[in-house]
């Protein structure tokens, strides 16, 4: 008997997925910043991101890039990676990115902002043997006027703090294209 791997059949859904995301995200915002990343997997790993690239056309949900007028920006520690990293996560069912950003938001650094338009939209490569695939990383600009202080409220217990950071620490995910977007949109 021949097992069929379906792991070629979900990449080609994915693909679609990514690229139909994609297309609508450089077709809805104007001015922001392109970057990709590459990353190899586990094959478990691998199909997880797979199959979520397939429902949502991103892997790890949308993000908010969050700054004060002064330049700083909004940092959450997530404790499962046990780095700084932006605010965000998947969407709930019927949610749109910019949606799930803005609940993300709220919930893991308790603060509200004005969200002004795309920040990046970063391609990410996910390989693992001879597989690859690709979905999309949205990072929504967001604009805190007021010195509100964060106060996370996480219901998945992931993120355990937050703070603005003028300097950003080196333990930080991402953090060339933070800067990036910083030079980028604050110059």
């Amino acid at each position: 008997m021949t097992t069929i791997d379906d792991l070629w059949y979900l990449t080609t859904q994915a693909e679609q997925q990514a690229e139909q995301v994609h297309h609508q995200l450089t077709d809805d915002y104007e001015e922001f910043l392109d970057r990709s990343h590459a990353r190899r997997v586990s094959r478990p790993r691998f199909r997880t991101l797979a199959e979520r690239i397939a429902e949502f056309g991103a892997p790890y949900g949308a993000h908010s890039v969050v700054y004060r007028p002064s330049g700083e920006l909004l940092l959450v520690w997530h404790a499962g990676v046990e780095k700084w990293v932006v605010p965000g996560g998947e969407p709930d069912p019927g949610e749109s990115f910019r949606e799930a950003a803005e609940r993300e938001l709220a919930e893991e650094a308790g603060v509200e902002a004005s969200y002004r338009g795309l920040a990046m939209n970063v391609r990410v490569e996910i390989r693992c043997d001879d597989y690859s695939t690709w979905g999309v990383l949205p990072l929504f600009e967001a604009r805190v006027e007021d010195p509100t202080t964060p106060d996370p409220d996480d219901p998945d217990g992931e993120i355990t703090d937050a703070e603005w950071f003028d300097d950003l620490p080196e333990n930080t995910r991402d953090r060339e294209d933070l800067l990036a977007w910083r030079e980028f949109a604050l110059g």
